[in-house]
């Protein structure tokens, strides 16, 4: 039979740059999402207010006797605290187990045991849940916005309200960031993404409640900072231009969003590791 010849020879496949790892892990996470319908059928509902939206616009700009309904920028913070609810749905769905699950499967090892670094590691789990996020929150919003334009074949509510476009895009980043990273966090402390959800759900009425308690009490909304999602509430008035709903000064807000995204990403920091064999 012959011998062939098994000494050195190049690598002769493609060399992938360092850095880019974290890549694959994503690609794999929307392409595994995308694959199931119940999150299609989630992501088609978060897109009916868009319609909705859309509908308004056309009868404000054809009908003029129906001008209460005349898109404004009030509209589209409303709009963006609407999509609030499919944020919760979408990140309980796809993030509850990004890192739960591998925990459960022992595949972290496996993992870090590969040129990828945990940064890599945790970047490509919060592009998965990133980009689901950007699609029911800051798509939704630019999108209706261009509609607007077209529909009324004008670019004046535009310039008139060209700060939409990076208010849109910077209370979508944060809210991204910030929801991220605390969903991450909770899946890296357990096996079980049902308790993931659920802790993520218990934390998320659980501080609002608290605020709501303290409200009732003492007759002040200076401790929306105890709540995440009112923190971000406040936030968003802010950066819509308009009036805070709560006494908060905004620093105090601000500083409140960025302890926890630190907190959360100090819990990825112990949690996503390696396992260290020893022989």
């Amino acid at each position: 039979m012959p011998i062939h010849d098994q000494s050195y020879r190049h690598y002769q496949g493609e060399r992938t740059p360092p850095g880019r790892a974290w890549t694959v892990i994503a690609r794999t996470g929307i392409k595994g999402m995308i694959g199931k319908r119940k999150f299609l059928a989630l992501l088609i509902l978060a897109w009916l207010p868009f319609l909705v939206r859309a509908v308004q616009f056309y009868i404000a700009v054809n009908f003029p006797q129906a001008s209460i309904i005349a898109p404004s920028a009030d509209t589209f913070r409303e709009f963006a605290e609407q999509q609030g609810a499919f944020v919760f749905f979408v990140t309980i769905f796809t993030g509850a187990g990004l890192i739960a699950n591998d925990l459960r499967a022992n595949a972290l090892q496996i993992y870090l045991s590969k040129p990828l670094s945990r940064v890599e590691y945790i970047a490509g789990k919060f592009a998965v849940l990133a980009c689901f996020l950007l699609l029911v929150t800051w798509l939704p919003a630019m999108m209706l916005l261009a509609v607007q334009v077209v529909l009324a074949g004008s670019v004046k509510f535009l310039s008139d309200n060209i700060f939409l476009i990076p208010a849109i895009t910077v209370y979508a980043i944060v809210e991204t960031v910030v929801t991220s990273l605390i969903m991450l966090a909770l899946s890296s402390l357990t096996k079980s993404s049902r308790f993931v959800g659920i802790m993520y759900a218990g934390a998320t009425f659980f501080t609002l409640a608290i605020f709501n308690a303290i409200r009732g009490v003492t007759r002040t909304t200076s401790f929306s900072w105890l709540s995440p999602s009112a923190s971000l509430q406040q936030l968003g008035d802010v950066i819509f231009r308009q009036a805070p709903r709560y006494e908060t000064p905004i620093p105090v807000t601000l500083l409140a969003l960025i302890v926890i995204a630190a907190l959360a990403g100090f819990v990825l920091e112990r949690r996503v590791r390696g396992v260290e064999v020893v022989t």
